[in-house]
């Protein structure tokens, strides 16, 4: 199975004078499901950041925050970053989980 990514906004802030959004702060999960039934197990993953923008009341397509969506935002957010990057980190978390290279524990207190 595949990664699944959701992106969502946390917060925004924005100018109080037109309404701009000046930062948003993002997050994107992926998760995947491995096996099936009650032997099923979901490996999630996530990054966490904020983009800054620069917004021009004055241009054409300009929303005031009145009227952003959440679909909106999270595209202001992707295009300022590079979205494959963030998703192929957290698919290389998640690989990392269902396949540990490293563990931990006190050898002596193993039953």
């Amino acid at each position: 199975m595949a990664v699944t990514y959701t992106w969502t906004v946390a917060n925004t802030e924005r100018n109080l004078s037109d309404g701009g959004i000046t930062v948003i702060h993002w997050r994107c999960t992926g998760s995947e499901t491995v096996g099936e039934g009650d032997d099923a197990v979901t490996y999630t993953a996530s990054s966490y950041g904020t983009t800054s923008h620069t917004p021009d009341a004055d241009a054409d397509g300009f929303i005031a925050y009145d009227n952003v969506t959440e679909a909106d935002a999270i595209g202001w957010a992707q295009a300022a970053l590079d979205q494959s990057a963030i998703e192929q980190a957290i698919a290389d978390k998640i690989n990392a989980e269902q396949n540990p290279t490293t563990g931990s524990g006190l050898p002596w207190a193993a039953t």
